[in-house]
């Protein structure tokens, strides 16, 4: 059984990815420009201060990227607030994890206010540490907020898995030297040494989360 999980949000436990595409999307369009599918997709996993300097460099949208990033921001909260869309299988296994009295960590890109949201839908406790990406100066796919999370629960990243749904968490977590199971979704995850892949977490449990942290582990 690994030491902690350590849990990213965005597409991997809330399906927030198209909340941010469209408003994304709507930012770009009020400024008269146009925004691709593929302009969206670059930004997955990104650091939010990051995709905003993108959609400068890309776009008519003017402000600071600080600017641009609380508007995106109040959007996503809005639309998460209004329905919070789990993945498969991934409030079922938070909730053994609990049950277990395995510790979570949550591990986001995402900043606070939309961290808020799904915290408030969770029992008090769920996590024992939360890393969002207004807390960190160097955000995915540096290391740094799964060592920082690690270093709250006060465990070894080797002992931990990761779960991940884009390659730059999934860089960020190995970086780190934890063990990563990465779920696609939005976009394809390379291969890379000390990550497996699954295709769902449905039915996953958190022993096999563990077997499969073992078999990414030794893939290093």
């Amino acid at each position: 059984m690994p030491a902690a999980v350590l849990w990213d949000m965005d597409g991997t436990l809330i399906d927030t990815e198209p909340y941010w595409m469209a408003e994304e999307g709507d930012m770009v369009a009020r400024a008269g420009g146009t925004w691709s599918a593929e302009d969206a997709v670059e930004l997955v996993g990104n650091s939010l201060l990051v995709s905003a300097e993108i959609i400068l460099a890309r776009t008519p949208v003017t402000g600071t990227p600080e600017q641009i990033v609380e508007t995106l921001l109040a959007g996503v909260v809005a639309r998460t607030r209004a329905h919070l869309p789990w993945r498969p299988g991934a409030r079922e296994l938070l909730e053994e994890c609990v049950t277990l009295g395995i510790p979570s960590a949550l591990v986001t890109m995402s900043w606070t206010p939309l961290a808020d949201v799904l915290l408030e839908n969770l029992p008090a406790g769920t996590f024992a540490a939360v890393v969002t990406g207004d807390q960190v100066e160097h955000g995915k796919p540096a290391p740094d907020p799964y060592l920082l999370a690690a270093a709250r629960l006060g465990v070894d990243p080797v002992d931990c898995v990761a779960v991940e749904d884009s390659p730059t968490g999934v860089q960020s977590a190995t970086a780190a030297g934890v063990p990563t199971i990465g779920v696609p979704h939005v976009v394809p995850i390379p291969e890379v040494p000390g990550m497996v892949t699954v295709p769902s977490l449905a039915g996953m449990s958190v022993r096999e989360l563990g077997r499969l942290a073992v078999g990414a582990a030794s893939q290093r």
